[in-house]
C-alpha cells in the first residue's frame, strides 16, 4: 500500500492517543496525525509521549470546520472525538455534548468527503436502549449479574448483545449522539463513495486513561484505590453486582490497524467491539481485584438509588466481528487492571497533580 496520511480526532485523547502511537509504531511508512482541542483534563500529558513516536500534534477543534481544514490533507480519518460521559446533558447543558458529538461528527464527515478518505467512526455500545437492556432476564450469583437462557427481544443470548439488538426507545444523550453519527456515517458513506467502517465499542480501558466514575469506569477503580479514594456502588440496590466487558486499548488498537489497512474489506460494517463474555466484571469483581492488586482495601459505600441511564449489564456480542477477521482480544481482565496499576505506579506525580479536584 501507498504512503497514508491518517487523521485522529480526539487524538490527544486516552483511545485517540493510543491508536496514534500503535499506529506510528505499526505503520512506519504512514504519517499520523493526532488532532485535539485538550478539553479533557489531562489529555496535554499525552503530547510528550505523540510526539516521542513521530506523530504530528494539531491543536484544533472538531466543531470548527476551518480548523479541521488547517490540519492538512489526509486519506484515512479515524473519528475518536467525543464528550464520552454518559451523565452529559442530564443537568441541562447539553450545548457541548452535541457540538462535539453531533456537529463534531458532521464536520469530520465533511472534510473526509472533501478528501474522498475512508472513515473509521468510533462509536459506543451506549447505543442500545436503557429500557431495553434493563428488561433482559438475568440471573444474579454471589457477585454479579449474568443473562439467563430466555430472552423478551431478539439480539440478545449468553454470548451478550449482538448487533441485532433493537433499537427503538431512548439511550441517553450521549448514546443518541453517537447513533446520531452512526446514521450520518452510513449516508456519507452512500453518498459520497467513502469507505467506511463503525466500531460499536463496550468499555475501553488500559493505560493513559484518566479514569471517571461515569467513563472509564475500570481505570476510575485503580486509580481510586492506589490513591485511597472513595467509591461506591451505585445503583441496583448497591450491590456492586452491574457487569461490563472491557478491552485493552491496545487491542483495539490491533484491530483498528487492520481496518485501515484493508478499507475494501471492512467498508460498509458495524460491528461489535469488547471484551464479550470472557472479559467482563462486576463492579464487586473489581473490587476485589484492585484490592489484590494495589494492596488497598476500601470501605465501599452503596448508593442504592439507580441513576438514569445506567444498565445492570452489558455484555458485546462480537460475532459479527469474528466472521469478518481472526481478531480476538488478547489481554484478561487482571492483566488491563494490571497493566493500569503499574502505569500509575510509574506516573504517579503526575496523576496525582492532573486528577486533583
Amino acid at each position: 500500500m501507498s504512503v497514508r496520511t491518517v487523521l485522529i480526532t480526539g487524538g490527544a485523547g486516552f483511545v485517540g492517543s493510543n491508536l496514534a502511537v500503535r499506529l506510528a509504531t505499526s505503520q512506519p511508512d504512514w504519517k499520523v496525525v493526532a488532532f485535539d482541542n485538550l478539553h479533557r483534563r489531562g489529555s496535554e500529558l499525552n503530547i510528550p509521549r505523540l510526539r516521542e513516536h513521530g506523530v504530528r500534534f494539531v491543536h484544533g477543534d472538531v466543531r470548527e470546520p476551518e480548523d479541521l481544514r488547517a490540519a492538512g490533507d489526509f486519506d484515512a480519518l479515524v473519528e475518536c472525538s467525543a464528550e464520552p460521559s454518559v451523565m452529559a446533558g442530564v443537568d441541562g447543558a447539553t450545548g457541548f455534548l452535541m457540538r462535539t458529538n453531533l456537529l463534531g461528527a458532521y464536520h469530520c464527515l465533511e472534510a473526509a468527503a472533501r478528501q474522498r478518505a475512508q472513515v473509521l467512526f468510533m462509536s459506543t455500545s451506549r447505543v442500545y436502549p436503557v429500557a431495553a437492556l434493563r428488561a433482559l432476564n438475568l440471573r444474579q450469583t454471589d457477585t454479579r449479574f449474568e443473562l439467563a437462557d430466555e430472552q423478551p427481544v431478539a439480539g440478545v443470548s449468553a454470548r451478550g448483545i449482538a448487533e441485532s439488538f433493537p433499537l427503538g426507545g431512548a439511550r441517553t444523550l450521549y448514546g443518541a449522539s453517537k447513533l446520531a453519527g452512526e446514521l450520518l456515517v452510513v449516508e456519507y458513506a452512500e453518498c459520497f463513495g467513502l469507505h467506511t467502517v463503525v466500531d460499536r465499542c463496550g468499555v475501553i480501558a488500559g493505560p493513559w486513561q484518566m479514569g471517571k466514575v461515569d467513563q472509564g469506569v475500570f481505570t476510575h477503580w485503580v486509580l481510586a484505590h492506589h490513591f485511597k479514594r472513595p467509591l461506591a456502588y451505585i445503583g441496583f440496590g448497591g450491590t456492586g453486582l452491574q457487569v461490563r466487558d472491557l478491552l485493552h486499548v491496545a487491542d483495539l488498537a490491533e484491530l483498528v490497524n487492520d481496518q485501515l489497512a484493508r478499507p475494501e474489506h471492512w467498508a460498509g460494517l458495524v460491528v461489535n467491539v469488547g471484551g464479550g463474555v470472557d472479559v467482563s466484571l462486576s463492579l464487586r469483581e473489581t473490587t476485589a481485584l484492585c484490592e489484590e492488586i494495589t494492596g488497598n482495601r476500601l470501605r465501599m459505600a452503596a448508593g442504592r438509588a439507580t441513576r438514569a441511564g445506567d444498565v445492570p449489564l452489558y455484555v458485546s456480542d462480537c460475532g459479527v466481528l469474528g466472521r469478518c477477521s481472526d481478531w480476538a482480544p488478547r489481554h484478561d481482565a487482571r492483566q488491563i487492571l494490571g497493566e493500569i496499576h503499574e502505569w500509575v505506579r510509574a506516573h504517579e506525580r503526575l496523576l496525582a497533580a492532573a486528577l486533583s479536584p
